[in-house]
């Protein structure tokens, strides 16, 4: 079974506001490690923090195993204790309130079906190397996103 490491962020200027995200993913079959970013001109953090993830599954083969470091408490609770609930009920919360971000957590469910994640959560702005590029990549990209004026999405090395 193939073995990866995803290190995500997401940030937003405004919550709403322009937003970014961005990854890093090491693994078998990579060389060194995959670097990309993107972002949208009006979004929320937890939008960016989802798409982070989303986009670095994106990049991992069927059947592998990928251990996803985020300082989203939002992302790593909803993989590891709400989304089987949110699904039993039609996607709605235990109060019946709709889930919000619906369709992207519908992408993190089908990336669930074909790989096996295990979310790992930091600390946020706490020196951790990998949380600290991303961040970067994720402030690079809602300046990207400013200067243009529409949504980004690039590789990096």
């Amino acid at each position: 079974m193939p073995q990866f490491e995803l290190f995500t962020d997401g940030a937003c200027s405004g919550n709403p506001g322009p937003g970014g995200w961005g990854f890093i993913l090491r693994g078998d079959g990579i060389a060194g490690e995959r670097l990309e970013s993107g972002g949208e001109p009006a979004t929320t953090n937890n939008r960016m923090e989802l798409t982070a993830v989303i986009r670095g599954l994106d990049c991992v083969p069927d059947g592998a195993s990928v251990t996803v470091t985020t300082d989203s408490e939002y992302c790593v609770k909803g993989l590891t204790e709400w989304m089987d609930g949110w699904k039993r009920r039609g996607w709605r919360k235990s109060d019946k309130s709709p889930v919000m971000n619906r369709e992207l957590w519908e992408l993190l469910d089908a990336h669930r079906s074909r790989v096996t994640i295990r979310a790992k959560w930091i600390r946020g702005h706490n020196q951790h190397p990998e949380n600290e590029r991303c961040d970067r990549l994720a402030v690079a990209a809602i300046d990207e996103v400013r200067r243009s004026g529409r949504g980004s999405g690039t590789r990096g090395a």
